[in-house]
């Protein structure tokens, strides 16, 4: 599961989020596999965020079913099969939607929170 970690506190992340971070990460770093883009994730959020394999892999796996990224098998710098994820042409259209998707409610949420009572 995403989580949020500040202070030992684990606070759910907003649904849908993970498939935004997947797909920038895979925008800005051009294709990783599983593991590697899981550990950019929690880098790239100075470790407030927690993935294990029970989140990353199935929206992996979800993101290709709608055809937003790409799987392709690759061998790794230690000889290993691994898979390498990569962002589709209607990958980086639906980024652009979501990033515009989570803007607005971003802007509506801070509207609410800072409003005077």
């Amino acid at each position: 599961m995403l989580k949020g970690n500040r202070k030992g506190a684990k606070t759910e992340v907003p649904y849908g989020t993970l498939d935004l971070l997947i797909l920038r990460s895979l925008e800005l770093m051009g294709p990783l596999n599983g593991y590697a883009l899981a550990r950019r994730i929690e880098q790239t959020s100075d470790n407030l965020l927690s993935l294990n394999q029970g989140s990353i892999y199935p929206a992996l796996i979800r993101l290709q079913q709608k055809g937003w990224i790409r799987g392709e098998a690759a061998v790794s710098e230690t000889n290993r099969k691994v898979k390498l994820y990569s962002l589709t042409r209607a990958g980086a259209k639906q980024l652009h939607e979501e990033v515009d998707n989570w803007e607005r409610a971003v802007a509506i949420v801070s509207r609410f929170l800072e409003a005077e009572p």
